[in-house]
């Protein structure tokens, strides 16, 4: 029998001492962690190969970890935890906003790091992929019709929401044009679309959205919900899709004019 591969872990940190901590505990818990200093390094790598997992470091010489999080997501999909200095409440929700999958803040443990990224890659295991980007024109046609049961979801429902959800491929079409969604987001709207028009309070969203939905911030969803809200805005700026009920929660819309 062939040895499982070992996951292969991205680090990236500007402070050789704390890498070298880091590949070190990783090793010692059997992955196979590569370390590198820049953003740039990390795009490279990551462009070139396939990692299980990226730890990156907030504030990185030629760029933040924010923002390297952004362009490795345009690239693959690739869990991410933010290791940094930072601590406030605002950065932690700064960085789940965009995608982040845990926050480490420094000085930390390796142990703990090691165990946060075994429970990543334990949550990715069984997320559903991010949805790429809307589809070329060659093959707008073919996805169309492929997408159709997809439409159910919403029609069956008897309302006439713009949100369309395909289970199988784990995508959302709005106003026929694919959202590119974090899990979190794609879990988010597909509550939403099952039911337009009902009030979820931000607990029911967590328990939908979330792995761990006791061990997250209602400030969490917030910004999941911003975040939606901002993609789907890129398709129809005008519409209002998902309407706050101050002091109760969220809904889809349910006019669509």
């Amino acid at each position: 029998m062939l040895p499982t591969a070992r996951p292969r872990i991205l680090i990236v940190e500007d402070e050789p001492s704390i890498a070298d901590n880091i590949v070190y505990s990783l090793e010692s818990e059997g992955f196979a962690p590569c370390a590198c200093s820049t953003g740039a390094d990390a795009l490279a790598r990551v462009e070139a190969e396939d990692f299980a997992l990226a730890v990156l470091d907030v504030g990185l010489p030629d760029t933040t970890g924010f923002e390297l999080c952004r362009e490795l997501r345009l690239l693959k999909d690739v869990p991410v935890i933010f290791l940094t200095a930072r601590s406030s409440e605002l950065d932690r929700v700064v960085g789940l906003e965009i995608g982040g999958d845990d926050y480490i803040c420094k000085p930390f443990s390796p142990r703990e790091l090691t165990a946060r990224v075994r429970a990543v890659l334990r949550r990715a295991d069984h997320r559903p992929k991010s949805a790429p980007a809307a589809p070329s024109s060659a093959t707008a046609a073919s996805s169309t019709e492929d997408s159709a049961p997809a439409a159910a979801l919403s029609s069956s429902q008897g309302d006439t929401t713009p949100v369309s959800v395909d289970e199988t491929r784990c995508q959302i079409r709005y106003f026929g044009e694919v959202l590119p969604l974090s899990r979190y987001e794609y879990r988010l709207l597909q509550t939403f679309a099952k039911h337009p028009g009902r009030v979820f309070s931000r607990a029911q969203l967590m328990e939908h959205a979330s792995d761990e939905p006791e061990a997250a911030m209602e400030r969490t969803v917030d910004a999941h919900v911003k975040s939606l809200r901002a993609k789907m805005k890129t398709v129809r700026n005008e519409v209002e899709p998902i309407v706050t009920h101050r002091g109760l929660g969220y809904s889809l819309a349910e006019k669509w004019v």
